[in-house]
């Protein structure tokens, strides 16, 4: 009972008090709950519990089938031996072999010294378990206190990290080991709490103000997802009018290309009225991820956000946008695409921190991709983003345009610092030159920065009408649907979520 308050007074719940707020009434099946340790040097012997500090086993969460993993912080700190761990492979197995979601809640003091090197194996033998139902069941990690040293890597080898604001956090090494090699001066939460992994270093996909929040945002996650990659994720009837029109939308681009607006409000205005649930919200704010609805099918959504450095595609989004793409993929879940994004981001730190590499991982990820594509240009789609943004090029299925779409090389204004350069330079005045690239800009896009150029070269299939958007789309989605490609491997999937 001691430790039981002592976790209390930290803010915390207990592995079973979280189990019980995870999962339904009385559906919980636990496997391994007498198993122990068998270690018996430096006091082990006496140091003993049922469970050997992890609760596992399978139940169901707002009625469908999950595999649960709790480390308990209230036997030797949750800390990891190799009866631990062997427990917790062994319940990521199960979830493979009977396909079901894996909810693994960390809380744990890492590995126990007393076992010394069967410590290290059990670590290992759950990295190759999360490998092998990588692209298999979905995976969630959520982090409800201390992850740190070997165990972080379970946890970003994983499909999706929560983590709890205060008393969770995640490093490699601890605020002293860092003083010592570094001299840096920092604690726990200032190293790896969770504003740093959902805004700086983009580790966790969603933040948690305590335990039962967290909680909350696991049921709402697995919500969207199907089972595993064998099946498609749960269909919801709608409430909303497929036909919907959404008369904002024709107004909310502004008429100076230059000017920013939210992509949030178009997010909103199109798919299924208060489905969006956004994934890493705080973290390349220049493009926004997350699920939602359209006419109750679950659809994945990858967006450039305008008002965020204009949305341009820099090493941040590209990793963001990749990797949200393959789980969509590999879990069967349709991809919508909007589109405003100048380029990628220019400048010697991005080239020397590898956007080429980097950029290449958005391009490979929708190449491979075999879901329905669907594609909307918005406003800006220029040169390689244009491109990497699920083009006809990369195998979208169905590509619409805003009237308001710019698609080209590169803006009008730029082009015209190339094309016409020599008038320029032999321009009399400043107005004269004012007056040539005036002249240049409209011709150019006239002719080429517009949709019905890219149209009529078969690169887009509709032109809409930006209050019609919604209906377009859910047809599109509904006529593609019976085309989703699975294929099969070893073990029955796709291939694995790698992380990037």
């Amino acid at each position: 009972m001691e430790e039981i308050d002592k976790q209390h007074r930290r803010n915390k719940l207990t592995a079973r008090e979280r189990v019980d707020l995870l999962l339904d009434p009385r559906s919980f099946l636990e496997f391994g709950m007498f198993a122990q340790h068998h270690v018996v040097d430096f006091g082990m012997a006496e140091k003993k519990a049922f469970g050997d500090g992890v609760v596992t086993g399978v139940g169901k969460c707002n009625g469908r089938d999950i595999v649960v993993v709790a480390q308990d912080f209230t036997f030797l700190g949750g800390s990891l031996g190799l009866v631990h761990a062997m427990k917790a492979a062994n319940a990521i197995e199960n979830a493979m072999k009977l396909g079901f979601p894996v909810v693994f809640m960390n809380d744990s003091g890492g590995a126990r010294i007393q076992e010394g090197v069967d410590a290290l194996r059990g670590y290992g033998d759950i990295f190759y378990m999360n490998t092998k139902a990588s692209g298999v069941v979905p995976q969630i990690a959520v982090i409800m206190g201390p992850c740190a040293g070997g165990a972080v890597y379970s946890p970003a080898l994983m499909d999706f990290v929560v983590i709890v604001r205060g008393t969770g956090f995640m490093f490699i090494t601890g605020p002293r080991v860092v003083k010592t090699t570094t001299g840096e001066d920092t604690d726990e939460q200032k190293l790896g709490g969770a504003d740093v992994h959902f805004a700086k270093s983009g580790v966790a996909d969603f933040v948690a103000e305590d335990d039962r929040d967290a909680i909350r945002i696991v049921k709402k996650l697995l919500s969207y997802l199907p089972q595993n990659n064998l099946q498609d994720p749960p269909y919801v009837k709608p409430e909303d009018e497929p036909d919907r029109q959404s008369l904002e939308l024709n107004t909310i681009v502004p008429e100076d290309p230059h000017k920013a607006f939210d992509m949030h409000k178009v997010i909103m205005a199109i798919f299924d009225v208060g489905s969006f649930f956004e994934v890493k919200q705080g973290w390349a704010k220049n493009v926004i991820t997350g699920f939602a609805r359209l006419n109750g099918h679950v659809i994945g959504v990858v967006a450039n956000q305008p008002n965020w450095v204009a949305g341009v595609l820099d090493i941040d989004a590209s990793d963001k946008i990749s990797r949200f793409v393959m789980f969509c993929d590999v879990f069967n879940i349709p991809l919508v695409t909007l589109v405003d994004v100048p380029g990628f981001m220019p400048g010697v730190r991005q080239e020397h921190g590898g956007i080429i590499r980097h950029g290449a991982k958005i391009l490979y990820a929708y190449c491979r991709a075999t879901v329905p594509k669907l594609t909307l240009e918005i406003r800006k789609a220029y040169g390689g983003a244009y491109i990497a943004m699920s083009s006809k090029h990369l195998g979208a299925d169905f590509v619409a345009a805003w009237p308001t779409a710019e698609i080209a090389v590169m803006g009008a204004e730029g082009a015209a610092e190339i094309l016409v350069r020599k008038e320029l330079a032999n321009a009399k005045s400043p107005d004269e030159r004012d007056k040539i690239i005036k002249e240049f800009v409209e011709d150019y896009r006239r002719r080429f920065a517009n949709p019905y150029y890219a149209a009529s070269k078969n690169y887009v299939d509709q032109i809409v009408e930006p209050a019609e958007t919604r209906m377009v789309l859910v047809k599109a989605l509904e006529s593609l649907l019976p085309r989703r490609t699975r294929m099969i491997g070893d073990p029955s999937k796709k291939h694995g979520n790698v992380p990037v």
